[in-house]
């Protein structure tokens, strides 16, 4: 199983070609126009589902499996864009907490990580089987100096304690904060880089974990300034 998270930078109806020649069988869409605008030309979808708060731009989730969909129902909408989703296969069901975190104009302490922080707090109980968090999560141990009401350190060690990790660091045995791919290019400018994009799994997804690659940059940057972050799986 492949599944890739990308932030496209809006427009992904013009977008869709390089993402689906990394052949993913999960795509999770960070900046995503309303799915039913998009207009895949060869290899069409077997299944998506989006989601808005404005109405524009949102996340959406495609499927080019057998995988499909469902928004749970303890989805709380005040944690914006990271959502509960049910992905049901054939033989297997997971846990998907899409994300992408988000800005909090009424509580600054509340918005990027703070609102993931608070976010698995409220959905604790729904990490205690096979669940992958994936996304953008505009956040990274370097501003942990930044006042929130839960940092980026305090996220790590919460998902630790449920058995959760960061594949990434896993896979290229890297400290967080001292990542040497990066995900985001501030302006599409190299010299302003960061790691932001994750996928923490469960011990299942651990022990399944076959490769994980971030993008090239200089493939992905006339697209967008998120590079995706791509994990298999063993079946």
């Amino acid at each position: 199983m492949r599944i890739i998270s990308w932030n496209c930078q809006g427009a992904f109806r013009n977008k869709t070609e390089p993402a689906l020649q990394c052949k993913p069988d999960i795509l999770v869409i960070q900046e995503c126009e309303n799915a039913e605008k998009i207009v895949f030309k060869d290899i069409h979808p077997t299944d998506f589902f989006w989601y808005s708060d404005d109405g524009k731009k949102g996340l959406g989730l495609f499927s080019f499996s057998d995988y499909r969909f469902r928004l749970m129902d303890e989805f709380d909408p005040r944690f914006r864009y990271i959502l509960p989703i049910e992905v049901l296969g054939t033989n297997f069901n997971f846990t998907l907490m899409a994300i992408w975190a988000m800005n909090n104009k009424e509580n600054r302490r509340a918005r990027y990580i703070g609102q993931v922080w608070l976010a698995i707090q409220h959905y604790e109980k729904l990490l205690e089987g096979n669940v992958i968090l994936m996304g953008d999560f505009n956040s990274n141990k370097i501003w942990d100096y930044k006042s929130r009401v839960g940092d980026h350190s305090d996220v790590v060690n919460k998902l630790e304690a449920l058995n959760i990790s960061s594949l990434y660091h896993l896979y290229y045995n890297q400290q967080q904060g001292e990542e040497k791919h990066q995900t985001l290019y501030m302006n599409r400018n190299i010299e302003r880089s960061y790691h932001v994009d994750y996928c923490f799994a469960s011990s299942y997804f651990k022990a399944k974990l076959k490769s994980l690659q971030i993008g090239d940059f200089n493939e992905w940057l006339k697209y967008s300034d998120h590079c995706p972050l791509i994990v298999d799986f063993n079946s």
